[in-house]
């Protein structure tokens, strides 16, 4: 099948040498149309009208939408059909040929991309003919300049019109109106990590795991992935949704990543991980705040549905120039908006990495411009001594209710982490026989007085134990001459006979 790139001498006879195109792209694009005929309604709004560069492409690409108009099958044998009753099924080359097209090696996650380069390969064309025009015109004996130049203006605005009224256009591509928006765009989706009310990591907002050197980012992000492969469940007891493809950017010392990813994995692994499970080693062919699309290129081409940058500082130029980041945060939103969910491993300021166990941190301690931790839709934060297996989790982002702090501890030798019960509110309630106060409770989980923030959020963690079921509220008494009592959260008859 011949194919070719840019301007070049394998073409038909009536395909012009001086015209851009890219054949490859085009058979990429009806193949995958074949296999798959949702495709054509995700690349139809990108390639608008007269797309395809060489004729017999445009006609399969309209049999292709006769076809799924019509909710019939797009297969080649199907097609082929079609074609031969309208009678182009020759001058397109055949069934041969048809099949050819079906057989490229490309995905259909790569569909979209592909008719991006068509789409643009056409725009020049329209262009290139357009010049060519404007030539010949200034050529003709007895010219009109402002004639030309009119002439010049209404094909220009026409160009300008006709991208933007395409769904291609770049003012118009990825808008929508406001109920597609509210109902369809995937805000009520499950998360990827936690629960609807305590979510971990939430479906288009990338998860952002921050610590000093040490302190164990890099084996709680590798429970999330083999959780996202589908070996395991949970991740500190809270379900993670399973992943198609994880691609691991293993920019960070990869020797050691693979070392520490090698102590959870054993023989029986091997299928998932061959088949699920894509590691790049080293740098990045550029930096992302460079080339934007390059994240989002990198999971179209490993047919990757989540990425893992470890770590963020290996993927930018530098972590301190706001503009840089700002082009970072168009890198990973570009990425989201191609359906591929983000972790990130980051590092925190260093002045910081010896605080106190427990002593929650602020965002502001998260290294570099705020815009990395702005544009984030989860962060948490780990605080504890490098290779101390007991360290704590503070949730300072949140899609929806906040996590912990947990008190968690890393074993070591099997690369895995589990929550320290003692600081788990549920069990607290259960275990005081005189039930708790918000304040009693806030007191309890940050080992120390509280503050009003910890109280707060004392209180929407017992307020959620009500909620389901765990628990009892005896509501408090105003102050007064003779003083005020607090409210009270009691565990609840259901909670104390399913745990005793």
């Amino acid at each position: 099948m011949p194919s070719h790139v840019g301007y070049g001498p394998t073409l038909s006879p009536g395909e012009s040498a001086q015209a851009p195109f890219n054949l490859e792209a085009e058979s990429a694009v009806l193949g995958a149309c074949m296999h798959d005929s949702d495709v054509i309604d995700t690349v139809r709004p990108i390639l608008g009208d007269d797309a395809f560069y060489r004729p017999a492409h445009e006609t399969v690409w309209r049999a292709l939408l006769a076809l799924h108009r019509e909710g019939r099958p797009t297969d080649p044998i199907v097609l082929s059909e079609l074609l031969q009753e309208q009678g182009d099924l020759k001058r397109v080359g055949g069934a041969v040929y048809l099949h050819q097209l079906a057989g490229a090696l490309y995905d259909a996650g790569s569909a979209e991309h592909h008719a991006e380069i068509i789409r643009k390969k056409a725009d020049l064309r329209r262009l290139h003919a357009s010049a060519v025009r404007t030539v010949q015109r200034a050529q003709e004996p007895g010219a009109d300049p402002d004639e030309i130049r009119s002439e010049i203006e209404a094909e220009v605005r026409a160009e300008r019109e006709r991208a933007l009224a395409s769904g291609q256009g770049r003012l118009s591509r990825f808008a929508v109106d406001g109920w597609i928006f509210i109902t369809e765009t995937g805000a009520s989706a499950e998360p990827l990590w936690g629960t609807r009310d305590k979510t971990v990591w939430a479906p288009g907002e990338s998860l952002m795991i921050v610590g000093a050197p040490g302190v164990g980012k890099t084996t709680l992000a590798h429970q999330v992935v083999f959780a996202r492969l589908g070996l395991s469940e949970t991740v500190l007891e809270m379900p993670v949704a399973p992943s198609r493809r994880v691609l691991y950017l293993a920019m960070d010392r990869p020797k050691q990543i693979a070392k520490a990813m090698a102590r959870r994995v054993f023989e029986t692994d091997e299928k998932i991980l061959r088949d699920g499970l894509v590691v790049w080693q080293g740098p990045l062919p550029a930096s992302l705040d460079k080339e934007p699309d390059l994240l989002a290129d990198l999971a179209a081409a490993h047919r990757a549905d989540t990425i893992v940058i470890d770590s963020l500082k290996d993927a930018v130029s530098t972590m301190v120039d706001d503009s840089l980041a700002v082009a970072f945060h168009n890198a990973r939103n570009r990425a989201l908006r191609g359906g591929v969910e983000i972790l990130e491993l980051h590092h925190q300021r260093k002045a910081t990495a010896d605080a106190p166990r427990g002593q929650r941190p602020s965002l502001d301690q998260v290294y570099g411009s705020t815009w990395y931790v702005s544009g984030a839709g989860s962060v948490l934060f780990v605080t504890g001594k490098a290779g101390d297996p007991a360290v704590t989790l503070h949730h300072l982002k949140t899609p929806t209710g906040e996590i912990g702090p947990l008190d968690v501890t890393h074993d070591h030798v099997r690369g895995t982490t589990t929550v320290d019960p003692s600081k788990d509110p549920a069990v607290l309630l259960r275990n005081a026989a005189n039930g708790l106060t918000a304040r009693e409770l806030a007191a309890a989980l940050i080992g120390g007085d509280p503050d009003r923030a910890d109280v707060e959020k004392a209180r929407r963690h017992l307020g959620r134990l009500v909620d389901s079921g765990l628990a009892t509220k005896a509501d408090g008494i105003a102050g007064g001459a003779g003083g005020g009592q607090q409210t009270r959260y009691y565990a609840s008859a259901r909670h104390l006979t399913a745990v005793g």
